[in-house]
């Protein structure tokens, strides 16, 4: 500013302040987030309890390093589990967006006019003007809608938070499924090569009686479709094998093909059977169930903002203008001024309550699906439970059944050597001896799976410093 020169700038600080102050007491929000309660009555206890407390991490309770490393390395890499990460950046972007309304908005203008003139006394003439400008806006948010509309994005982005727990406890019970079938498939491929090789031994020396008259023809052919009939299974579960290797490099991220795992792994011994605790708290605790409750509270959201978008809106808005006919006196005066607008819809032709309907039906669907989601995750956990309790019963009966099928086979055998009995019931003895131990082990197996669904049911999320 050259010295000497008075600069001007009346800006209406009486009156803005004023109308200032009135918007920021009228900008009360109409709607706040409440708990929302199951709308289903949940049961007082769980119908059973266990001796170790649910953690989020459930899989490191297995003692399995190589199933930890791979659980980390499918949380980084798995694209579906990345996607869920994208879509939860999505959701704070919008809310972002939906909360800007909410900030006075402000803009800088500026432009330049050139014009020429011609007239006959001084023919040609160029007249400049310079101008600049600031325009501040605001919408007194007189009914909540707009925080509203904030509150509901904000909302779904705790809603997608949720899903990205509920996404990660998947994805680890899913890794943690499919290295664990890898492990009984291969366990079964060595269970089935060595029954293959006693299997042709026995063939071997059916073959030698036959041709020494002790044994007869059908006994022969017998043995020997149980030996081809022992590796067609080993075909079948050599692509099962291939095809599980390549799921399980799929979910960690990996190119099938690309990933070594040890094969001396064994299927865990299962930790204390971990306690599920009180339905009512730990209802509050699933992510899924969490996320289905906070859609209920977005939806409940942006049903108050479809209300209060049928009441009038006041806007204020605040100009301060400068223009010259030369750049450096753009600064010498400034014009101010201050507006308010009060505009109300009179008639929309139904639209405006057709989304208060349609946003009452949203609300009403995310409650059922609130509770729907309460319902199977409460199956969920029970049936883990059950489960478990009936397969290691199963497991059980099935080990005893072992030992009893071991003791009639070596028993048979040694009838079949005296003579005392045919090749048939020998046979037969042997393939109960084998089918039980292939049985034993998928059952095995099995009671690892469930105990999996059962931490999955349980999970309450997974720590991340990222979210």
């Amino acid at each position: 500013m050259m010295a000497g020169r008075k600069r001007m700038f009346p800006w209406p600080t009486g009156a803005a302040a004023l109308a200032l102050s009135a918007a920021a007491l009228l900008a009360g929000c109409l709607w706040a987030p409440q708990p929302v309660d199951p709308p289903v009555e949940l049961p007082a206890a769980f119908s059973a309890v266990g001796e170790a407390p649910a953690t989020d991490r459930w899989w490191q309770g297995f003692g399995d390093e190589v199933l930890d490393g791979l659980v980390d390395e499918a949380l980084a890499g798995n694209f579906d589990f990345l996607a869920v990460w994208d879509r939860l950046d999505q959701a704070r972007a919008v809310a972002a967006r939906a909360g800007a309304p909410l900030w006075p908005s402000l803009e800088g203008r500026a432009g330049a006019l050139r014009e020429v003139v011609r007239t006959p006394q001084a023919g040609r003439v160029y007249d400049t003007d310079w101008s600049l400008g600031l325009l501040a806006g605001y919408e007194v948010d007189l009914w909540g809608r707009l925080r509203a509309t904030h509150g509901a994005a904000l909302l779904d982005v705790a809603a997608g938070e949720q899903d990205l727990q509920a996404a990660a406890i998947s994805l680890a019970a899913a890794v943690a499924r499919t290295w664990y079938l890898l492990v009984e498939t291969r366990a079964q491929l060595e269970l089935l090569q060595e029954q293959l090789q006693v299997n042709q031994q026995y063939l071997d020396v059916i073959t030698m009686q036959f041709r020494k008259g002790r044994a007869d023809a059908t006994d022969v052919l017998q043995q020997r479709q149980l030996v081809e009939r022992t590796r067609g299974d080993l075909v079948r579960l050599q692509s099962d094998l291939t095809v599980v290797e390549h799921e399980l490099a799929v979910l960690v991220g990996r190119v099938p093909g690309t990933l070594e795992t040890p094969a001396a792994a064994a299927l865990p011994e299962l930790p204390p059977l971990p306690d599920p605790g009180v339905p009512v708290e730990w209802v509050r605790r699933r992510p899924d169930v969490a996320a289905a409750e906070l859609r209920v509270q977005a939806a409940d959201a942006r049903l108050a903002a479809a209300i209060a978008d049928q009441f009038p809106r006041l806007g204020l808005s605040v100009s301060a203008t400068t223009s010259a006919e030369r750049a450096r006196d753009l600064f010498d005066s400034w014009i101010a001024s201050l507006a308010a607008n009060l505009t109300a819809p009179l008639f929309q032709g139904g639209r405006l309550r057709a989304e208060v309907d349609r946003t009452r039906a949203v609300a009403a669907e995310q409650l059922h699906d609130y509770g729907q989601t309460v319902l199977v995750s409460l199956a969920e956990v029970e049936n883990a439970l059950t489960r478990e309790t009936r397969q290691e019963q199963y497991v059980r009966s099935l080990a005893e059944q072992l030992v009893l099928a071991r003791q009639a086979k070596d028993q048979t055998l040694e009838n079949y050597t005296k003579g005392t009995t045919d090749f048939l019931r020998y046979l037969t003895a042997l393939q109960s001896y084998q089918g039980l131990q292939r049985q034993l082990l998928a059952a095995r197996l099995d009671l690892v799976l469930f105990r999996i669904d059962l931490y999955r049911a349980l999970a309450g999320g997974w720590e991340n410093d990222g979210l």
